[in-house]
């Protein structure tokens, strides 16, 4: 089992940044690749950015290309995704989710997900 816990969230105006980190526990994640994934209110859940574990390769969703950055600190077992420019349209709850699969990455049925962290940009 993996638990995984957000942090980092909280409220910016339009403009700003937030660094967002993902604490994995139970077992190491560096054979796992990682994704972020938001949910806004009544929208359904969406793929950001994802990190696959063979090769460090990232993906992103056209919407933050440029302004989010994801990485991961195999040795601390976590993940992190430096969001930058904020819009208002950012605001979500942000979730962490750890898969054994290479890819696609965008898909959400991943096998592990934690609780999410909210992300309120105001204009």
């Amino acid at each position: 089992q993996v638990q995984l816990v957000e942090s980092g969230g909280g409220l910016v105006q339009a403009g700003n940044s937030l660094r967002l980190s993902c604490a994995a526990s139970g077992r190491t994640v560096s054979r796992y690749s990682m994704g972020w994934f938001r949910q806004a209110p009544g929208k359904e859940r969406e793929f950001v950015a994802a990190i696959s574990w063979i090769g460090g390769t990232v993906y992103y969703a056209d919407s933050v290309k440029g302004r989010f950055t994801i990485s991961r600190d195999n040795a601390k077992n976590t993940v992190y995704m430096q969001m930058n420019s904020l819009k208002p349209e950012d605001t979500a709850i942000y979730y962490c989710a750890a898969d054994r699969r290479v890819g696609p990455l965008s898909g959400t049925d991943y096998d592990y997900w934690g609780q999410g962290t909210q992300v309120t940009v105001s204009s």
